[in-house]
């Protein structure tokens, strides 16, 4: 089980943690940045004591706005004319923790701005504080739960292209059909110490899922009232994963899309909302405002596509082979829709929105998710058909990325909930991403038109 201990201030938390780790010399200070990857830097445990006594702690602003490959793009005034300035920084309570997939004993500790004196706009984690602060000004407090699909490979590539994991039993391929839980029996040794690696981090994972693909297993995490939480549980899984699958011999990823001939893997998140009181506000006045809820969310999608499909390689996900929606649509417990309502009584009535990819940003994700929530609260609208009634019922969204930019940097309602600094500098770092990813020549293309 997962235990949590609550500390009266940060400098009790790293004398905790230096007490109970003898062993540990440095942490890793870590924060996600636009792409959905960490960046940081590695402190001695001494100074990480007096950052928690009070010491500044300060990394370059642009660290946030780095390419899906680390390099920096010309946004407006920032990274090349700007100074790269220095931009304050602040250690989360709770997640100082024991890392122990790499070779030596290390801890790491997540940083952000928000909650600093100077918060970065286009910051995830402050985008996503920014959502939830102005819910909580309006009573409305969000439950959250993530599932994570994801691959293993053999730790080796083939001419730079994944191979299926080799069974530990046999020394094959990785064959055995969706959910069988001889696959899971198989798996165990890598599976088990990621789930505990995870616990360790103070990530509630719990129930573990063979999926349909070569290698592919799904992880849920618990129902969190604390949506920053719940959202730091899902990028610290990432990070656990991958290193603990490279001690078994496996390369861990979230892809969106690694086979075409096999399902992506996808970032599913439930959604209730309470009010101050614990009433579930999607269940009152006969559920109108789950549907109006749906609304929103249906009418914001095609708009948020570049965070919920944040590569080139996410878009090749949709509309190919199981559970992976072609258009935006709804449906009561219908695993081709994007926005799915599970069973469920009236106290624990909630939605699954599942058209994001694995690798998508979980900070962003939930913010966009939540800001449909809301506008379609306030805006009291009637979905479109639900999927149970018309199974060609759907709106349509873009299918690549330069579409799919243009479409979110112009609308109104995404710039007024996310902020319009943050839609500007996200869309523009998605089209750098893109038009990069394009300036290569592939073998593909000589053999079809050399």
């Amino acid at each position: 089980m997962t235990t949590s201990t609550t500390f009266p201030d940060l400098l009790s938390e790293v004398r905790a943690f230096r007490a109970a780790n003898p062993e540990v010399r440095y942490v890793d200070l870590i924060c996600l940045d636009i792409p959905g990857h960490f960046y940081g830097k590695r402190y001695p445990l001494d100074m990480l004591e007096k950052v928690a006594a009070g010491s500044p702690l300060k990394l370059p602003q642009n660290c946030v706005l780095l390419g899906v490959q680390g390099g920096l793009y010309p946004i407006g005034d920032y990274c090349f004319h700007d100074g790269d300035p220095d931009a304050p920084r602040r250690l989360v309570p709770g997640t100082l923790k024991p890392v122990r997939w790499e070779g030596q004993p290390l801890g790491q500790m997540l940083i952000t701005s928000d909650g600093t004196e100077a918060p970065i706009e286009f910051e995830p984690r402050e985008v996503l504080a920014q959502v939830l602060n102005r819910l909580e000004k309006r009573g409305i407090r969000p439950v959250v739960a993530f599932e994570l699909e994801f691959y293993l490979f053999d730790r080796k590539l083939d001419a730079g292209l994944p191979q299926f994991p080799r069974d530990p039993l046999t020394d094959d391929e990785d064959d055995q059909p969706n959910m069988h839980i001889e696959r899971l029996s198989r798996f165990s040794g890598v599976l088990h110490e990621i789930v505990e690696a995870a616990r360790e981090q103070g990530v509630d994972a719990n129930v573990i899922t063979a999926e349909l693909g070569p290698g592919q297993f799904e992880i849920n995490f618990a129902h969190n009232r604390d949506p920053l939480q719940a959202a730091d549980w899902s990028a610290l899984f990432c990070r656990s994963t991958r290193g603990v699958a490279m001690q078994h011999g496996y390369r861990a990823s979230f892809m969106s899309k690694p086979y075409l001939d096999a399902p992506g893997s996808g970032m599913h998140v439930h959604v209730s909302l309470y009010d101050r009181d614990g009433n579930n506000i999607l269940d009152a006045d006969q559920q109108r405002p789950l549907r109006h809820a749906v609304a929103g969310c249906l009418e914001l999608l095609p708009r948020c596509m570049p965070i919920f499909a944040a590569n080139h390689n996410a878009f090749r996900r949709y509309g190919a082979m199981v559970n992976a929606a072609s258009k935006a649509s709804w449906g009561f417990e219908d695993r081709d829709a994007c926005i799915r309502i599970p069973e469920s009584d009236g106290k624990n009535l909630r939605i699954e929105h599942r058209l994001a990819g694995a690798d998508a940003n979980p900070y962003l994700v939930l913010a966009a998710i939540l800001s449909g929530m809301e506008h379609g609260l306030d805006a009291q609208r009637e979905p479109i058909a639900s999927l149970n009634e018309d199974r060609s019922s759907g709106i349509d969204f873009p299918k690549d990325m330069l579409t799919a930019v243009a479409a979110m940097e112009s609308h109104p309602v995404v710039k007024d909930k996310l902020g319009s600094e943050f839609v500007y500098v996200y869309c523009e770092n998605k089209r750098q991403d893109h038009l990069a990813f394009m300036h290569d020549i592939s073998a593909r293309e000589y053999r079809w038109f050399l």
